[in-house]
């Protein structure tokens, strides 16, 4: 994935959500991540990185990754940006936050009952 890519989300959102307390943005190690570009983007956010070699960090985002490949966006032959943009907005909006049980709540609940 290309730097620009990541830059131009991370520019979408901090847009769309226009907040102004202090924000944390979490993420591997890989290339794009640390680059200078990057880093000049998220100036003024606190920058989490996950572990070296402990990929348990990122294992409900990768999840929700494979979720949404094998469910949603492996049915479409994607053409651009704006449509696969707008295919993971439906995903998100209309079916994961609403109807998918998400099941890393409901563990945190489960482990904090359970003691």
């Amino acid at each position: 994935m290309e730097v620009k890519y990541v830059v131009k989300t991370v520019e979408l959102a901090k847009n769309r959500r226009r907040l102004d307390a202090p924000l944390i943005i979490h993420s591997d190690r890989g290339s794009q991540y640390v680059s200078a570009e990057f880093r000049k983007t998220v100036s003024g956010m606190k920058h989490s990185f996950s572990k070296k070699a402990y990929p348990w960090d990122n294992a409900c985002i990768e999840s929700f990754h494979a979720l949404i490949k094998r469910e949603w966006l492996n049915r479409f032959r994607i053409l651009d940006y704006d449509q696969a943009r707008r295919l993971v907005f439906e995903y998100i909006e209309s079916f994961y936050n609403t109807v998918l049980p998400h099941k890393a709540v409901w563990l945190a609940r489960k482990h904090k009952f359970c003691f």
